[in-house]
């Protein structure tokens, strides 16, 4: 009996040295976490994603990529209308008989907002960042570029798009569109996509309209009566799932599906973008896939 107890007792604490070795020697076991973690495969043909806070790359794919970028073009737009200098969310704007043409004639998304009516600068925001509404983004458009026309305005905020993202150091993107309807010339990458991201989510404002699930604006008619315009829907179906807190989805015939995201769970944050997606239920499914890989990374 004696002689079994010496045995255990020697080749455990055998078996505590040479742990305790590999710990003190490598620190392998302290990197271990980080090093099972497996990269992710999307489906998309773009993808990027990176630590929100350190702005760290967590993930590439095609990072540098020129693609069509959709309906997330939106979101430099937003980000042009809430850099104008002593800007009042609560400005109105007249929606024009231009912009009703405009959708009419692009078939585009809508929020449905009806010429005459004077809706605010914060619903326009609303409209375009939750239903998409290509109105919202055009009437914005209209309100903050310069010129004497609606065709002069618009090419004007355009102009004021590109400028910022030279701003902000995206090499590889150029707007020809205030909504993401490319007239041949609107691209970007995953890469620069969420480098605006990060740079838009510094905006109060917008961090609350993109997280926002339902919107009801109330809008001033013609006459002056109020209108109750139907709740707008956020097209982001992630949001709220495992500290999604946005950006902005796209989807068109050439871009297929695409997603700017953002997500904030226990302290870790993440952000990213996939473009060229070949439907909706694998653009979710990839944006799932980095989220989690982006918290495992961190951790």
């Amino acid at each position: 009996m004696i002689t079994a107890i010496k045995g255990f007792r020697v080749r455990r604490a055998a078996a505590v040295a040479v742990t305790t070795g590999a710990v003190l020697v490598t620190g392998a076991l302290t990197a271990a976490p980080a090093q099972a973690v497996t990269t992710p495969t999307i489906t998309a043909k773009g993808g990027f994603l990176m630590n929100s806070a350190t702005g760290k790359t967590l993930f590439t794919k095609a990072a540098d990529t020129k693609r069509l970028t959709a309906s997330t073009t939106k979101i430099m737009t937003a980000k042009v209308v809430l850099s104008q200098s002593n800007l009042n969310l609560d400005t109105k704007v007249t929606i024009k008989k231009e912009v009703s043409n405009y959708i009419v004639s692009k078939g585009a998304s809508s929020a449905n907002l009806i010429v005459g009516d004077k809706v605010t600068v914060r619903q326009l925001l609303y409209g375009m960042m939750l239903k998409s509404g290509c109105d919202a983004a055009m009437s914005l458009a209209d309100k903050f570029g310069t010129g004497t026309t609606v065709n002069a305005r618009v090419k004007s905020f355009i102009g004021k798009m590109n400028t910022m993202a030279k701003n902000l150091g995206m090499t590889n993107t150029h707007f020809d569109s205030f909504d993401g309807i490319s007239n041949g010339s609107n691209y970007s990458t995953p890469r620069d996509l969420t480098k605006l991201a990060r740079s838009a989510m510094k905006s109060s404002t917008f961090k609350t309209v993109v997280k926002t699930k339902y919107y009801t604006a109330k809008t001033i008619t013609s006459t002056g009566s109020t209108r109750t315009m139907a709740t707008w829907k956020n097209t982001n179906a992630l949001l709220g799932w495992n500290g999604t807190l946005g950006i902005k989805t796209g989807s068109g015939t050439e871009a297929k599906y695409c997603l700017v995201f953002a997500a904030t769970l226990n302290g870790e944050s993440v952000m990213g973008t996939v473009l060229t997606a070949p439907d909706e239920a694998s653009r979710t499914t990839d944006v799932k896939k980095l989220i989690n890989y982006g918290y495992a990374k961190i951790s």
